[in-house]
């Protein structure tokens, strides 16, 4: 899932990306672990997201070759980036969302809880 070798490159144009620079002194294993904490179904959204974006024809009819520039490459890696990380937040949102429904909490969450006593 996760390719660490995309951090090797020594390019002028990342050389001074803060984010870059961390990434490079995580170990793989913490790379990879953090690469698989994505449930199947984020995995699944992103994957259908990027085949959206590329406009993918089934491959079982088509041999399809995508051509781009890097910096293209880059803003799309970043699009799936960003929404793996919002997609992550309302996962989490939703598990708690349930996870108070089933403690008894408020029907509607969204509700205004009434006034603020101090």
């Amino acid at each position: 899932m996760f390719n660490p070798e995309f951090l090797a490159s020594d390019s002028e144009a990342i050389s001074g990306n803060a984010l870059i620079q961390y990434l490079q002194e995580q170990s793989p294993d913490v790379l990879q672990r953090v690469a698989r904490s994505a449930s199947p179904e984020i995995q699944d959204i992103i994957r259908h997201n990027v085949q959206g974006l590329l406009g993918m024809l089934p491959g079982e009819h088509f041999e399809v070759k995508v051509q781009t520039s890097r910096d293209n490459l880059a803003g799309l890696l970043a699009s799936a980036m960003m929404t793996g990380y919002f997609l992550r937040q309302m996962e989490q949102r939703m598990e708690l969302d349930t996870s108070l429904l089933a403690s008894g909490g408020s029907d509607d969450l969204d509700s205004d809880p009434g006034p603020l006593f101090l």
